[in-house]
């Protein structure tokens, strides 16, 4: 004997048409609320991704600097000069401004080395103007 199932027939079409209005405007509400906390907390980690990789595009940069100075016993003339005798590949891109152009570097005609026979740059800070996340501006750094 074969036993059949009986066939629903009680469900109104309203029930199955979908989601009502409500549900749609909580189900916003709810990913409106996500994405505002969400959003300052990627800018900030943006901007501290960029400030580590200032810091350590100024690290480098100086150690070049310095590495030539010893190397070459003159201090070098301009960033030119890391990238054309190899110690740098190229001139790092400004991760605030954005360009590799706006670097400041610091002119001395002091010598720093007893075998140093010319002066030249000494440091290098970033061109932004801007204020970091500790309250310092990017420019003295």
């Amino acid at each position: 004997m074969v036993a059949t199932l009986p066939i629903r027939r009680g469900k109104s079409q309203a029930s199955e048409q979908g989601f009502t209005l409500i549900e749609l405007i909580i189900v916003m509400a709810i990913i409106g609320i996500l994405v505002v906390i969400a959003i300052p907390n990627y800018t900030r980690a943006v901007q501290r991704a960029k400030e580590a990789v200032l810091k350590e595009d100024l690290h480098t940069m100086r150690t070049a600097i310095d590495s030539y100075t010893v190397d070459k016993e003159k201090a070098p003339q301009g960033l030119d000069d890391l990238v054309q005798a190899g110690y740098l590949k190229t001139i790092p891109v400004d991760p605030i401004t954005g360009h590799n152009d706006t670097w400041i570097t610091g002119q001395s005609d002091t010598l720093t080395d007893i075998n140093e026979t010319q002066g030249g740059i000494d440091d290098v800070h970033s061109g932004a103007q801007n204020l970091a996340s500790d309250g310092t501006s990017y420019n003295t750094w």
